[in-house]
Order: structure tokens, then C-alpha cells, then sequence
């Protein structure tokens, strides 16, 4: 599915910090501006219509994963340099990259890279759509950036110029509504505010993750569990889509750790309503109309007053819990592998713990939690032949003698 040195690379955009040269109220990461940018892009898609979302997806992965790789220079001039340099620096990152993506799919998914970076024109409509929500993305950054830096010369040019650039993407129906600041714009503020929110926030750990970086390496992982089985383009897209936004209604409720939700007979449940109440007066309201259906489908809103993202469903005139998925590998089935995603977010938890274990970065929250999923992980091991746990064992030998990291240098 995906081997440990590039699931480590993935987690390295947790360390990039991001407007690094100047004054910050909060730590602003790569990761989180990824994850960020995914969300803003869904939405500009969805509103604009005729856009192919596996294509969204890969070319958000393939610039995901060329920027981790080119890690110290500045976007803008990263930009720059690109004008006059794009073959020799795609080449240096293919390079790079080879031995961690070679495999996947068979090799398809690096010939995609590959061409994505020459400029296949296959992709020109999305590329333009990421294009915008990465500036959308950074822009939200740098109202924060603008907060502390006011004492600065040259921040009021800077500010001209992030102000300047959305002309640049006004074709788009998106940006239009969300420069007019109002219910698009505060679900971007809703889902960026998922950066202040830090996982395992009861102990250190290297490196910090917030829920929103979460959501985009959970999501990262259900790409690569579907490519891996086969799955049909509509059930990569609600694989990606469901993981990408599963831990949204965190941004209303704070992230509460699972023993907290199981001490007490009864107050998962409880929990989960409250959840359900907010995504219905708080969250579908910010929505276009014309994607809340499919939007309540992502978080898991089930049949009367339902909610469980991590259930395997089919979606026709009515959504259906099923037991497998077997039968159902069409795209008119409208598959959420629902217990794989699971797989994917324990798999996640396991790396966060083990990853700050083998910085040195260790607690008895961390070692029992990494027990904990460990042990969730080995009782479903396989999911449509998908070893999960065996991953998971794979990753925390590699950790043991994880080599410095050299992918910036």
C-alpha cells in the first residue's frame, strides 16, 4: 500500500514551518497548509462543476509531495525559481522521490507524477483549482502573520500583494463567494481553526500534529489503501473526501481522547449527538446546497438522527451499512470503505506515538496509546487485503533505525 521511509516523509511536513521569518502568535506548518488547501479545493471544485476529482486528488498529492521535497526555499521564491528551472528541479525531486513511490501501483502512480510535473495538460482545470486554494490557503495564513508583524516596513506591501493575487483566480465561481467573506468563508475559518487544535495534547511529542494535519495524512492513507484494491474512481473520491473531513466537527467540540469517550457508561453517545446537533445548525448551513447531501454522507450522518463515518455504507436512493464490500466495487454504488478508513486513522495514531518515541519524546500516554491501537490493529488485521497491522509493525521496525532524514539537504 505505502512503505514506512515515505509515510515518515509525509509526517516530515509537520516539521516545515511555514513564514518562518517573522513574528508568529501560533506555529504555522506545511502539513496543516496541505490539508487546508485540500479542503478549500473540494469546495472550489464542487461549486464550479465538470471538474474530475481523482485528478484533484493526484495532482494535490504530487504537489503535496514535491514541495516536502523541496523544503528550504520560500514559496514565493520556490515560484520564481521554477520559471527557469521547473525541469531540473522536477527532475531533483523525482529522483528523490523514486524509491518511495516506485511500487505504488504498480508504477502507474509515479509515471502519473512524472508526467503531472512535465505539464500534462490532463490535468490543467485542477491544477488551476489547487492553484487557488493554495493561495486561498496562504492568504488565510497571512491574516495571521499580519496580526504581529504590523511593526514591519515592509508588511503593508506584502499585504498589497497577497490582496492583489485573488484577482488572478476571480474566474472561479469559489473565490468569488468566499471574497465576499460570508458563509463559504467562515466554513474555511471553521475548518482552518482545526490548526490550534493539537493531537495528543495531554504530552509532548516530536513532531507536534494538529487535527487538521491529521485529517490530510488519514486521508493520504485512504488514497493509498484504494489505489491498492482496485477501487473505482468514485470510491477513491468518498474514501479521500470522508477521511479528509472526519475529525471537521472537532473544530466545534475539541478533540476528546478516547478514554475520556469510553470512562464513563453512555458519554460516547452522548458525544456523538452533540456532534450531530453542531454539523446541523453550525456546519451544513456554511455548505453549498447543491453538495450537503453528499457533505452529511463524508461525516457519517446516517439514517434518524445517525452518525458514523467509520462504517462501510453504500449510497444509491438510500445509504446502507453492509458487512463487505465485495460485491459492491462500482462507482453506482457510491462506496465509503467506512472500517478501512478506521484502519487509516489508527494507523495514523500508531505513527504519531511511535514517530515521537524514536525522537526520544516519550510518555506513558504515548507507549500505552501506541500499545492500545497497536493492539486494535492486530484484532482487524487484514481489510480486503490490506495487512494494516503488519504495516504498522513494518513502520515501528524502520523507526528503530530510521537514518537522518536527508530529503531537504
Amino acid at each position: 500500500m505505502i512503505n514506512p521511509r515515505l509515510i515518515e516523509l509525509i509526517y516530515s511536513a509537520a516539521s516545515i514551518q511555514r513564514w518562518n521569518d517573522y513574528p508568529r502568535m501560533v506555529d504555522l506548518v506545511e502539513l496543516d497548509k496541505q490539508a487546508h488547501k485540500f479542503i478549500i479545493a473540494y469546495l472550489l471544485a464542487k461549486i464550479e462543476g465538470e471538474v474530475d476529482m481523482n485528478l484533484l486528488i493526484e495532482a494535490g498529492i504530487f504537489e503535496f509531495l514535491r514541495r516536502v521535497v523541496v523544503t528550504d526555499i520560500r514559496p514565493d521564491l520556490f515560484h520564481k525559481i521554477l520559471q527557469k528551472k521547473k525541469d531540473e528541479i522536477n527532475s531533483w525531486v523525482l529522483t528523490k522521490l523514486e524509491d518511495e513511490i516506485k511500487d505504488i501501483q504498480g508504477g502507474e502512480f509515479f509515471e502519473k507524477f512524472k508526467r503531472y510535473l512535465e505539464g500534462d495538460c490532463t490535468y490543467k482545470k485542477e491544477r488551476f483549482i489547487l492553484q487557488a486554494a493554495s493561495y486561498l490557503s496562504t492568504r488565510w495564513e497571512f491574516s495571521i502573520i499580519y496580526q504581529t508583524s504590523q511593526f514591519l516596513n515592509e508588511i503593508e506591501e506584502v499585504k498589497r500583494d497577497v490582496d492583489a493575487e485573488i484577482e488572478d483566480y476571480y474566474e472561479l465561481i469559489g473565490v468569488r463567494k468566499i471574497a465576499l467573506g460570508k458563509k463559504l468563508s467562515r466554513f474555511i475559518d471553521l475548518s482552518g481553526r482545526l490548526r490550534f487544535q493539537k493531537r495528543w495534547a495531554q504530552t509532548p511529542r516530536i513532531p507536534e500534529t494538529s487535527v487538521l494535519g491529521h485529517m490530510l495524512i488519514v486521508a493520504l492513507f485512504s488514497y493509498f489503501y484504494s489505489i491498492k484494491i482496485g477501487a473505482t474512481p468514485r470510491r477513491i473520491e468518498n474514501n479521500f473526501f470522508t477521511a479528509l473531513f472526519h475529525d471537521l466537527p472537532e473544530a466545534l467540540t475539541r478533540d476528546i481522547i478516547t478514554p475520556v469517550k469510553y470512562s464513563v457508561s453512555g458519554m460516547d453517545e452522548l458525544i456523538s449527538e452533540i456532534e450531530i446537533q453542531k454539523i446541523e445548525n453550525e456546519i451544513l448551513p456554511l455548505i453549498p446546497s447543491n453538495i450537503k447531501d453528499e457533505f452529511s454522507y463524508y461525516l457519517g450522518l446516517y439514517g434518524d438522527g445517525e452518525k458514523n463515518e467509520f462504517l462501510n455504507k453504500i449510497y444509491q436512493k438510500e445509504i446502507k451499512i453492509v458487512d463487505t464490500l465485495n460485491c459492491y466495487n462500482d462507482d453506482k454504488y457510491n462506496v465509503i470503505d467506512g472500517v478501512a478508513l478506521k484502519a487509516c486513522d489508527r494507523l495514523a495514531a500508531f505513527v504519531e506515538a511511535t514517530l515521537s518515541i524514536s525522537h526520544g519524546v516519550k510518555s506513558k500516554e504515548l507507549s500505552r496509546g501506541k500499545e492500545q491501537t497497536l493492539k486494535a490493529m492486530e484484532n482487524n488485521a487484514i481489510i480486503n487485503g490490506v495487512n494494516f497491522y503488519q504495516l504498522a509493525k513494518d513502520i515501528e521496525e524502520y523507526l528503530k533505525d530510521s537514518p537522518q532524514d536527508t530529503y531537504g539537504t
